[in-house]
């Protein structure tokens, strides 16, 4: 077929040659009649390197992807218009990415719908990857491995319960328009590397608001506990405090065992001010207990099913499975999404 296409194209740009030719011709004989005077051929050399150059024209990109059947587009929601929405929120950062929806279409489940969008790269031209998802019946969640939320403005939701409950330790600025929450184990080694990105991202977008939440591992009675005398030296010092307590606990929590976690936690509490004998005793009352679990709730309520993550404006990032470099350019567009005006300084180790 293209070639079939591209033959035509071919004769077409003959004929025209063609016409050019003998109009050149025919112009020719006037100019024959009128012949300028001869030049030397370095003058003609020199007046034909400085004459003005036609522009290039710019190439014209190749689109690598098939032609969209309508026949393939069975069901009306979501509309290829609100697919494409959703890949920009999700993948748009990356500016080697492109995508065509080649189909959205009903199944054998009621309400479930069938999306096949075809992907390509930049870096890997002519290569299309073919990725498949399922839509659920509320139009709020998508299926691939796992569920995802998805629509034109996927993160929204889990935005606004942030903004409205994430109460933990706070550093960086008063409002709650650029909010980076923290869900972390103090005595998890990925929880510790999110918070040194954490710490990054934070003098990276000083525009952000950066709160921490409580997610021990579940059944940890050891994690449990630094989460609790944490809560306590917040509540007996401050914020500053706490953020000084996670750090020195993060500082040994590799190699840390039963026999030394008291000495390591006590130790912890007296580099934020605090006394480590009433931070004890407040960890084992009920309250700093319920602190800790209404903390873990709220990760549960939106979606954090592991402890090592950082959520911008809604959106979920594990911080810890990616180089730093890409997460800093995820979160910048994040706050370009939402209205947000950042301005990303490339750090040292990226310049050459």
């Amino acid at each position: 077929m293209k070639k079939g296409l591209i033959l035509k194209g071919t004769e077409s740009m003959k004929k025209m040659m063609l016409m050019v030719v003998m109009a050149m011709v025919g112009a020719g004989v006037l100019v024959r009649a009128q012949a300028p005077p001869q030049m030397s051929p370095a003058t003609a050399e020199a007046e034909k390197a400085t004459a003005p150059q036609a522009p290039t024209p710019p190439a014209v990109p190749v689109n690598p992807f098939p032609a969209v059947n309508p026949k393939n587009f069975t069901s009306d929601y979501p509309t290829a218009a609100v697919v494409s929405e959703f890949l920009k929120t999700v993948w748009g950062y990356n500016d080697n990415l492109s995508w065509s929806v080649q189909a959205i279409q009903k199944t054998v489940a009621p309400g479930v719908v069938r999306v096949v969008v075809f992907v390509a790269n930049k870096t890997q031209p002519g290569k299309v990857s073919r990725n498949e998802f399922f839509i659920t019946p509320d139009g709020k969640h998508a299926i691939a491995d796992a569920v995802i939320d998805f629509g034109a403005k996927p993160y929204a939701d889990r935005r606004q319960t942030l903004q409205e409950q994430a109460n933990g330790p706070a550093e960086g600025a008063a409002g709650k328009d650029f909010l980076m929450v923290e869900f972390g184990d103090l005595l998890n080694a990925q929880s510790k590397e999110v918070h040194e990105t954490v710490l990054k991202l934070e003098k990276d977008f000083p525009q952000a608001r950066v709160v921490f939440e409580n997610l021990p591992a579940s059944g940890n009675p050891y994690a449990l506990r630094a989460a609790a005398e944490g809560v306590c030296v917040r509540k007996a010092k401050g914020d500053e405090a706490f953020y000084t307590y996670a750090q020195a606990v993060f500082n040994k929590e590799q190699g840390l065992t039963a026999a030394t976690l008291d000495s390591v936690l006590d130790a912890a509490v007296t580099a934020a001010g605090g006394d480590p004998k009433a931070v004890a005793v407040c960890a084992d009352s009920q309250a700093a207990k319920d602190d800790v679990k209404a903390s873990a709730a709220l990760g549960t309520s939106v979606g954090v099913d592991q402890s090592a993550v950082v959520v911008v404006n809604g959106r979920v990032l594990p911080a810890a499975s990616f180089p730093y470099e890409t997460i800093k350019q995820v979160v910048a567009y994040q706050a370009q999404l939402d209205g947000i005006a950042v301005h990303v300084q490339p750090t040292l180790s990226t310049l050459k």
